[in-house]
């Protein structure tokens, strides 16, 4: 399975809520980023200065800048859900690869 990051703006985030239920009830594991505290200041800057992110949450897959997404994105997850990762021939993050990336 891919190594997923979930950048969250809080409990109070729907979407981010909903991504996070998603991913559990994919078997996805996953790790949650709350941007609105002061020590993760820097990668909120890279989500909005660099990526030009102005909505959250944001799921970045492998650690990659280029595989990633904002919003509950079921489609997306139930695509790395599905994505057989056994296979030496493709690439954990093919599943998002140019696949409705959006910002």
């Amino acid at each position: 399975m891919p190594a997923v990051t979930v950048y969250s703006t809080g409990p109070s985030c729907q979407r981010c809520r909903l991504t996070i239920r998603k991913l559990e009830a994919s078997g996805i594991r996953f790790t949650v980023i709350d941007i609105t505290e002061a020590e993760h200041a820097a990668a909120r800057e890279f989500l909005t200065d660099d990526l030009g992110y102005t909505e959250a949450p944001v799921v970045m897959v492998n650690g990659e800048p280029e595989h990633h997404w904002s919003g509950f994105r079921p489609d997306l997850i139930d695509h790395l859900a599905r994505e057989d990762h056994t296979r030496p021939e493709m690439s954990p993050t093919a599943a998002v690869s140019g696949a409705g990336l959006r910002r």
